[in-house]
């Protein structure tokens, strides 16, 4: 059986993964689900990406959690690709779910359309604290179109304003594409959080993985919330021996 790391994605807090984690265990597998600094509801939002980076690697140092799973969700993707160049020898695989995996020196900004770069800098820029909250019309359409509305209304009230700073900061990814650990790339087919095409997921972002296990599901980016069943289901077979 495996122990699964789970890391969420931006507006996201750990409490995001309970369902999965509940599924996971139930499987017999351990799972654990740490939230980055600076997310969450009643935080200082004043994070940069290192900062979000360390508290990960704290969280499994501090465990002393080891043949680890980590899996990295959306802006999570950014953040487990550093944590692996931090502490490789805990980690048996990464995965990434529907995932940033940007460029060497680029940062996560400059992996979304200029649409979407545009509407996060103005709402940066009309926030008080550096932060940006994604609009409800925004998650009901493209981040968890396959959930009833209730299912959209509950989801979006878990989530929280979203430290900007990390999503601006160039990445030096030259390790990280330099380590030897097993990756997947676990796509759900009906994410329209980047538009499907030339800025989705998949092949954009999964095809930067090189050798990599590929495994999808239908859904969306929210299917944590939707089909955690499902989900967790896939995450063992993208995480299996």
């Amino acid at each position: 059986m495996s122990t699964f790391v789970l890391v969420h994605g931006a507006w996201h807090d750990g409490s995001a993964w309970q369902a999965v984690i509940d599924q996971l265990k139930a499987k017999g597998h351990q799972a654990f689900a740490p939230t980055i600094a600076g997310h969450g509801k009643g935080v200082n939002k004043n994070v940069n990406h290192a900062q979000c980076t360390q508290s990960i690697v704290d969280y499994i140092v501090n465990k002393d959690l080891t043949d680890i799973v980590l899996l990295g969700h959306s802006f999570g993707g950014t953040i487990i690709a550093k944590v692996a160049e931090a502490v490789s020898d805990r980690i048996k695989r990464l995965i990434f779910l529907d995932a940033f995996i940007p460029n060497d020196g680029e940062s996560l900004n400059e992996n979304t359309p200029p649409h979407s770069q545009a509407l996060f800098a103005k709402l940066v820029r009309d926030s008080d604290n550096h932060t940006v909250m994604l609009p409800f019309e925004i998650w009901r359409e493209a981040f968890i179109n396959d959930a009833d509305l209730d299912l959209a209304r509950a989801s979006y009230a878990q989530l929280s304003p979203e430290p900007y700073q990390p999503w601006v900061d160039k990445l030096d990814l030259k390790q990280f594409y330099s380590l030897p650990i097993p990756k997947s790339y676990l796509y759900c087919t009906e994410d329209n959080a980047l538009p499907q095409g030339e800025w989705g997921w998949h092949p954009k972002m999964s095809i930067r993985l090189g050798l990599f296990r590929f495994v999808q599901m239908s859904g969306s980016h929210e299917v944590m919330f939707s089909n955690p069943v499902g989900l967790a289901e896939k995450m063992i077979v993208a995480g299996r021996d």
